[in-house]
Parts: structure tokens; C-alpha cells; sequence
């Protein structure tokens, strides 16, 4: 597959561009309802449907599937993500108008780290072939392990992330609207909402340790992983706001993408030695999957409403008022002019 510096630097561009509107489209604070989360979420996934057509259409058949096989792997297993998230914004009783924000900046990190893992990736696999069986070793154990766990999910109070970064890191006890960073009595302190996205930043990396040997298993393209990432990636804020409130339904969901990184798993040892399965299988497969798995899931829980996790009777901070606000100093402090001093003539 053979992609010019222009073609890498249209999708850059694009992605940059996409993100700056999403940016001014929620530069104000508020909640994100359901309604505009659908609008949203049907708005990314048409950008990465359409950029696989486009694959499709320019580079061949093949490689559009491995493009399709590759983001739906990507946004399956983002949708266990975007649980995680909510559990972290149930704990810290983050308001929903500050939420966009965080959300918007983890997304961010999470194009960055994930570039970065893919490329390091492609380089480990192309220096070094064997790295395929640990890649495929790995997948199979996560899978395993997830399969184990499936009942369990992430408590925020046992992050040794969190942990680490209130030891160093000088914070208030409270939400001063979406700033990150605030100065009070000259003193520069970090705010909750910071915390808050270290720990997702945190939980995107784990996930793209886990997601990214996968995607590597449907195709050795590292446009087509990189591009499938982006736009699953692109998504993850509207299907956060989409679904945060329908986690409960979702009860198999988290068995399906167990055995989807199996599955991939078994793909990657096949491949090394024995026989490449056909990517037009692959693709059956996991759709297969995660369709049966969200269809037993919806079965089972018919009936039940939208529901937002509880959040703490105690929360560990709350949201400051109207007289702490006013009485915060600018972060980026001006120089005072100096004193004009009397020369005596």
C-alpha cells in the first residue's frame, strides 16, 4: 500500500480541523444530551465509514476491509473505555457541563499515544518478527483475563495514578468551572478536573496497550491502523454521553470483546506459521460478536431506563461558589511595571 506524504498530511489536517470545530461547537459550558451526543455520534461514524469507502475505492478491496475490520475492532473495545470513564466521572461527581472538556483533551492524548504506539509497533515488526507471538500471546491472556473479570469494573480510589499525583501535585478540594489549573493566595494549584484527566489519560494508554497489538492483527498497514484508530478515537466523546447512562444494560457486552481479542489473538498465531485467514472472515467474525453480544445484552435487560451511576453520598470534591471564584488571582501573572525612581538633577 503505497501512501504518499500528501495523503498522510490531507488526514492530519482533517482530523485537526474536525477537532477545532468540535472544540468551538462546545467552547461554553453544558450539558451534552442525548440528543446532540446522536447527532454527534452519527456524524463521526459517517466521517469513518466514508473515509473507509474511500479506502475501498483507491486502494482495493482488501484493504478496505482490513480498514473495516480494523475501526470496528477499535470501536468496540472503545466502548469498554468509555464505561471506564463513567465510572471516573461518578466517583469525582464531575459536573456534566465540565465533562466535554475533560473528554475533549483525553481524546487528544489518546491520538498522540496512540500514534506513538503504532509507530513504535511497525517498527518492532518489521525488525523483529518474533515480537508477532508475544503480540498474539498478549491478546490471548487479555482476553482471557477480561473474560475472568467481566463482573468486575475499575475502582478510582485504587489508582496508584491518582494516588501518585495528589502526593505531588498541590490541588484544590474543588471544581472552579472547567479550569484545570488556578491561582489562590499566589499559590498555583491544580484543580479536581486536572486530576480527573490524568486518570483518564491513564486509562486511554492501558486500553491502546491493548487495542493496538490487535488492530495489528487484521492488518500490517500502519495508514490503515493509524486511520482506524483516529476515527473510532474520534467518536469516543458523543458515545460517552450516548451510552454513559446505559451501562447496566450492556451485561455481555464486556464477554463479546473478551472473546473479539481471542479471536484476534488465534488470528495472529495462524498467521505466523500456519494460514492467513481472510480478512472478509475476520470481519464476520467480529461483527458476528459484538452484534450477538449488545443484542443478549439489550435482551436480557428490556424494560430498564436510562439510569446515571450513583454517584458518592461523600464526594471527594464539590463544585466551588460563586465568592471562591471571585476570589481566585490570574493564573499568568503580569509583570507590574516598576516604580519611577527620582534621579536628581
Amino acid at each position: 500500500m503505497d501512501i504518499s506524504g500528501w495523503v498522510w498530511a490531507a488526514v492530519l489536517v482533517f482530523i485537526a480541523v474536525m477537532l477545532a470545530i468540535d472544540l468551538f461547537a462546545h467552547r461554553h459550558a453544558h450539558v451534552i444530551g442525548v440528543r446532540e451526543a446522536g447527532l454527534w455520534s452519527g456524524v463521526w461514524v459517517a466521517f469513518g465509514v466514508a473515509f473507509g469507502v474511500i479506502v475501498w475505492v483507491t486502494w482495493g478491496a482488501e484493504f478496505g476491509q482490513q480498514y473495516f475490520a480494523g475501526y470496528l475492532i477499535e470501536k468496540s473495545l472503545a466502548v469498554d473505555n468509555v464505561f471506564v470513564w463513567a465510572i471516573i466521572f461518578s466517583y469525582f461527581a464531575v459536573p456534566r457541563e465540565f465533562q466535554h472538556r475533560v473528554l475533549f483533551l483525553g481524546v487528544v492524548g489518546a491520538l498522540v499515544f496512540r500514534g506513538i504506539f503504532i509507530a513504535a509497533g511497525a517498527v518492532l515488526i518489521q525488525n523483529f518478527s518474533w515480537v508477532l507471538y508475544v503480540f498474539a500471546a498478549f491478546l490471548l491472556w487479555t482476553g482471557y483475563r477480561m473474560l475472568r473479570q467481566r463482573h468486575e469494573h475499575m475502582d478510582p480510589e485504587q489508582s496508584r495514578a491518582l494516588r501518585l499525583f495528589r502526593r505531588l501535585v498541590p490541588m484544590t478540594e474543588t471544581y472552579h468551572d472547567q479550569k484545570f489549573v488556578v491561582r489562590r493566595g499566589g499559590v498555583l494549584l491544580a484543580t479536581p478536573l486536572l486530576a480527573v484527566l490524568v486518570l483518564v489519560e491513564v486509562t486511554d494508554v492501558v486500553f491502546a496497550v491493548d487495542s493496538i497489538p490487535a488492530i495489528f492483527a487484521v492488518t500490517d498497514e500502519v495508514f490503515l491502523v493509524f486511520t482506524a484508530n483516529a476515527f473510532a478515537v474520534l467518536g469516543l466523546r458523543a458515545m460517552y454521553f450516548l451510552l454513559a447512562d446505559l451501562i447496566h444494560r450492556f451485561v455481555y457486552l464486556k464477554t463479546g470483546l473478551a472473546l473479539v481479542l481471542v479471536w484476534v489473538g488465534v488470528k495472529m498465531l495462524l498467521k505466523i506459521d500456519l494460514f492467513y485467514i481472510p480478512t472478509t472472515v475476520s470481519l464476520a467474525v467480529v461483527a458476528t460478536i459484538i452484534t450477538v453480544s449488545i443484542w443478549l445484552s439489550l435482551r436480557a435487560t428490556r424494560g430498564q431506563d436510562r439510569q446515571a451511576l450513583p454517584t458518592p453520598t461523600d464526594p471527594p470534591f464539590r463544585v466551588a461558589t460563586a465568592a471562591e471564584n471571585a476570589e481566585l488571582e490570574p493564573v499568568w501573572r503580569t509583570r507590574r511595571p516598576s516604580a519611577p525612581t527620582n534621579t536628581p538633577t
